[in-house]
């Protein structure tokens, strides 16, 4: 068992909070080194840009249901990485909102090249403690994320009341009593809460999950959602892009799950990074454009009844 490489698998539903959590995991001062795989549902890959430039390696897959199209990938690229395994000292993938983390899991152990390679280490979910009752409500995979965790990180505690953090903590623990749950505010949980645990019990899941290894098991989706990706290659006025973008969250941010975007705004050399949940927005600079590297703006908004040419004549007006 020790010298299988350990895998941590983040999830988490749109908007929790995973790329902040996995940021402070990459910057922390921790002396050790992990290569990244990042899932994306979109056309457009934006996360990428969003995890912070370090040394670690970072590999995107996009488009997709991890579970479904990407698994041959991730099957890939950790076997990929398995040939200078000497390099790093462990796996993070970072799911995508929308997924079931138990085809990510099931992964690890029933392709054979990967099983001899790796140990699953735990599966770590960010729960937004604002939103988590309501995505209950409309979102199975909500429930699904957390009923697979060995670790959860109950973020965002600074929008809620006490009365309401126990109704969440009570929820959570209704359907999932094992886990270890710690509190976060911005995704500030120690490193070594969440890496290194040798957590993951696969008896456990078992019992709870009988079919887990069953690779057929039935697999469905929130259907109603879809991703709309958008470029602009002209530069956009900032104050134009706030204003729009403002009301699209105010008149649409119950629909719209998670909005995230990299802004290239006129005489700035600068990338702007954007990110929403609901109607709740975020945004600042986030280190200088690459040389040579095209500043095109690129925004995804995951989400219901998402109205794509409307949206396009919306972003492309913020042209400067």
């Amino acid at each position: 068992m020790a010298d299988l490489i350990p895998v941590t698998v983040l999830t988490g539903y749109l908007g929790a909070g995973k790329t902040t959590l996995l940021n402070r995991i990459l910057t922390e001062q921790h002396g050790k080194k992990y290569a990244v795989i990042i899932n994306e549902f979109g056309e457009l890959g934006v996360d990428n840009d969003l995890v912070v430039d370090t040394d670690e390696e970072v590999f995107e897959m996009n488009n997709g249901c991890i579970c479904c199209t990407v698994r041959g990938d991730l099957i890939r690229i950790v076997n990929g990485l398995m040939k200078r395994a000497d390099k790093f000292d462990g796996i993070i993938v970072e799911t995508t909102g929308l997924a079931n983390p138990a085809p990510v899991a099931q992964t690890f152990f029933v392709d054979e090249d990967v099983k001899a390679k790796t140990r699953l280490d735990a599966i770590v979910t960010v729960v937004d403690a604002r939103h988590f009752l309501a995505r209950l409500e409309d979102s199975p995979e909500a429930a699904d994320q957390v009923a697979f965790a060995d670790v959860i990180v109950l973020n965002k505690l600074d929008l809620v009341s006490p009365e309401e953090l126990a109704k969440v903590e009570a929820r959570i623990r209704s359907i999932n009593r094992f886990a270890q749950i710690h509190h976060a505010t911005r995704g500030d949980v120690a490193i070594e809460k969440l890496l290194g645990l040798n957590a993951f019990d696969l008896q456990r899941v078992l019992e709870s999950v009988p079919d887990f290894l069953d690779e057929d098991s039935e697999h469905t989706h929130n259907e109603h959602l879809t991703s709309i990706s958008l470029e602009c290659a002209a530069p956009l006025d900032a104050e134009k892009f706030q204003a729009w973008v403002g009301h699209i969250l105010q008149t649409q941010g119950a629909n719209l799950l998670r909005t995230k975007g990299i802004l290239a705004y006129k005489n700035e050399d600068r990338r702007f990074a954007f990110q929403a949940v609901h109607m709740i927005a975020d945004g600042d600079f986030i280190g200088p454009w690459k040389e040579g590297e095209k500043r095109t703006s690129r925004i995804v908004f995951i989400g219901r009844d998402l109205n794509r040419p409307q949206l396009r004549r919306g972003f492309e007006s913020c042209a400067a």
